[in-house]
């Protein structure tokens, strides 16, 4: 009798490749990732611009205070609203709109730079009605791109978006000097405008089915209802405390990196950007090592470890003494804190009802324009204790909370499983 062998081939390279952008398989997708790609590099080159600006026309630290209060005020007051206005109307037509809109105020920008018209309140109030804009972008995309697949490909297009966006930190900010240096800044503003209008070509060619929309009820209601679906989810409460201990312990770090370049390891400006190049190419590398997991059922003790692990990697950092040492701590900082982000993400999207998708998600990304806030609570232990000190409490603060929910709940421990199934093809 013959005896079958049952034993389960390896994948080949090309099937490796193949899954780790299982999503650019689905054409809309392919149309949205390239926009997308494309945009976000003119959103980073839209951060260094506004600085560059706001410094060149002043040079006084307090007028950077100031960039920085009119781009997060519109954002915490309107991401709710944003929220709502996505899960009550075409999210594709929605994102043209503010894709364009924000290409218009750029392009109105360039202009008055080119001329030599800009002062500082210009730069200001196009920042703040930039940021006002942009309150309503990322709902209507958090809320769209699950549409653009099929569900099991989900994680993997949540682990696409990532790499582009810390792809993107590497390369729009590169992009813009080297126009600023040999150019100018307003032909570096148009060039950014124009990034703008590629997305709204790519979400033209984008053809969506039918989505669940909200029933109509009154803003509050309908901004109630998308608090109150987190609150009663043990799930949902638990991601978005992570999310925000995240942007306001974790990653406050990221605000003291200075200090330390100067006065704990002594290897000044060139030494900063090395550190957060390190940073950015751990998250980058770690966004591509997500890509390939979409099909684990473990992905809630994947988000625990990668807290765990960020919050141990940012304590050991705050106490090193070691420049090298500390690199390598902040490369296993930028990886471990995109890993379990992209594993929060996943699970959102998996688990979150279409018709409350954009409230859900602006909450999100709610808690994420929380790190200005996160900046002051930093500079102020900083200045009670030490930045040492600053730094290793956010460490700790996001790996206990972690640690702690996961002791004391199987749900959170296994949610891993409910997301794979949410996410397999029926």
């Amino acid at each position: 009798m013959e005896v079958q062998d049952h034993t389960e081939a390896k994948p080949s390279l090309k099937e490796r490749l193949s899954s780790a952008v299982a999503a650019l398989h689905h054409r809309n997708y392919r149309f949205y990732f390239f926009g997308l790609l494309v945009s976000v590099t003119g959103f980073q080159m839209l951060i260094v611009l506004q600085a560059w600006l706001v410094w060149d026309l002043t040079g006084e630290y307090s007028s950077l205070a100031y960039l920085g209060i009119v781009m997060a005020a519109p954002t915490v007051i309107l991401n709710l609203f944003g929220g709502v206005v996505a899960d009550r109307f075409d999210q594709r037509i929605l994102i043209m709109i503010v894709q364009g809109v924000i290409g218009v105020l750029l392009a109105i920008l360039a202009t008055l730079v080119f001329f030599e018209i800009a002062g500082l309140r210009h730069v200001l109030l196009l920042s703040f009605l930039i940021a006002g804009v942009q309150s309503f972008d990322n709902p209507a995309r958090q809320a769209l791109y699950p549409h653009l697949i099929d569900r099991k490909d989900l994680m993997n297009a949540v682990a696409l978006n990532a790499i582009v966006w810390q792809g993107t930190r590497v390369i729009g900010p590169l992009i813009a000097g080297v126009l600023i240096k040999y150019t100018d800044a307003g032909i570096a503003l148009y060039f950014a405008a124009g990034t703008f209008g590629v997305m709204v070509t790519a979400m033209a060619a984008i053809h969506v089915p039918p989505i669940a929309r909200a029933k109509a009820a009154n803003v509050l209601q309908s901004m109630g209802e998308g608090i109150g679906y987190v609150i009663h989810n043990r799930i949902f409460s638990f991601l978005i405390g992570m999310t925000f201990l995240n942007s306001f312990f974790g990653m406050s770090y990221v605000f003291l990196l200075p200090v330390f370049a100067t006065d704990v390891l002594k290897v000044g400006p060139d030494g900063l950007g090395e550190m957060h190049a390190v940073s950015g190419a751990g998250a980058l590398v770690m966004a591509v090592v997500a890509a390939t997991l979409s099909k684990s059922r473990r992905k809630g003790y994947f988000l625990i470890i990668g807290a765990v692990m960020f919050g141990v990697s940012i304590i050991l950092f705050a106490y090193s003494t070691s420049y090298y040492w500390s690199l390598a701590m902040l490369f296993l900082g930028g990886a471990s804190v995109t890993f379990y982000m992209v594993m929060v993400q996943t699970t959102l999207q998996a688990l979150v009802p279409d018709h409350l998708r954009g409230r859900v998600f602006s909450i999100y990304s709610l808690t994420w324009s929380l790190l200005p806030l996160g900046a002051f609570q930093a500079g102020l232990v900083a200045g009670w204790v030490d930045p040492k000190f600053a730094i290793a409490l956010g460490g700790v603060v996001v790996a206990s909370f972690a640690l702690i929910v996961a002791l004391l709940s199987n749900q959170i421990r296994t949610m891993g499983a409910a997301t794979q199934q949410a996410m397999d093809p029926a």
